[in-house]
């Protein structure tokens, strides 16, 4: 008989890894993927490199951008795997958030969104656009690889949640009090973790050792801060709707805010103190080409030599046609 060809032992190899793998009560994955979504310029690559250990100055991230991290849990074991993903443009390109949330990476998969805090008008609508768009590709992702694994589906259902930071800019004391109930309420109703983060080491090494459990699985910390005077500080399932308490508004006026669910609510209450503003000012550019942080002489004149050659070629094309059809 033939002996084996590489290839074929090498696909025996990856049936059997594969095989193992899913032999027990879900064994840990060693790779596992960290997507960083939020407010345009607030911060996520610096986040990302702080974690990935990385001196190196952050630069503005264009559309959707990639890179990775490793980390060995002994000796002699194979390293782990962390897959960071970062969505540029603020709100601009939800279409992105597609490519890196696939039936592949869903059960490993963990959200975490960056929001300003220094633009407190720009926050629910930044946050809502940004969940809901996430929320309805998670969605589409699940009812797919519920066709696929109807119990693996189940099983992301039940286990999805999201990872939140923000900053802490200095607010009057009844802002600050309606800026971290709020998000207090959106981190728990998502089962979420909620971080103020800044330039401050000690809350760096903290807001560091949260994505490192989300990338590599390390212990969670159980330590907590829900002074609004403080940095917020709330592991995912350590909050409650007791603790959290109502909307920061009189009782008489809740009556008043015509809301059809919770959430709703909230908006409204968040939204009587800080009112967003018009929904195009929170859009970027859409054609990052166009967006003057990019901008480079010389591309951008031979972009506009090239654009106006088009637009020559359109119209000579255009009279040619016209010409063809007098003669017909």
């Amino acid at each position: 008989m033939p002996s084996e060809t590489l290839w074929e032992i090498a696909k025996a190899e990856v049936e059997k890894k594969r095989s193992h793998g899913s032999e027990g009560n879900g064994a840990e994955i060693g790779e596992k993927s960290v997507f960083f979504i939020g407010s345009k310029n607030g911060g996520k690559t610096t986040i990302i490199l702080r974690c990935l250990d990385r001196d190196e100055p952050a630069k503005p991230t264009l559309a959707l951008e990639y890179t990775y991290g490793r980390r060995t849990k002994g000796h002699n074991t194979p390293k782990d795997i962390a897959h960071f993903w970062e969505l540029g443009g603020g709100t601009s390109l939800l279409d992105l958030i597609s490519i890196p949330i696939t039936c592949d990476t869903l059960r490993t998969f963990s959200i975490v969104l960056v929001l300003d805090l220094s633009k407190p008008n720009d926050l629910w609508p930044t946050m809502e656009n940004l969940l809901q768009a996430t929320k309805s590709h998670i969605d589409r992702v699940i009812l797919k690889l519920g066709k696929m694994n109807s119990k693996a589906a189940s099983e992301v259902r039940q286990k999805m949640w999201s990872g939140m930071q923000k900053d802490h800019p200095d607010f009057d004391p009844e802002k600050r009090k309606v800026i971290c109930k709020t998000l207090r309420f959106v981190a728990h109703y998502y089962g979420a973790s909620l971080m103020f983060t800044s330039k401050s080491e000690a809350l760096l090494l903290k807001m560091r050792g949260v994505i490192n459990q989300l990338a590599f699985g390390v212990d969670k910390s159980k330590s907590i801060c829900v002074d609004q005077n403080k940095p917020l500080f709330i592991t995912a399932g350590l909050d409650s709707l007791c603790q959290i308490g109502s909307p920061p508004v009189p009782d008489s006026d809740i009556g008043k805010l015509q809301a059809h669910s919770p959430m709703e609510l909230w908006k409204k209450v968040y939204e009587k103190l800080f009112p967003p503003k018009n929904i195009s000012t929170l859009k970027a550019i859409q054609d990052p080409a166009r967006d003057p942080q990019y901008a480079e002489s010389e591309v951008d004149e031979m972009r506009v030599q090239k654009d106006q050659e088009l637009e020559q070629y359109k119209r000579s094309s255009s009279k040619t046609w016209k010409q063809i059809e007098l003669d017909s």
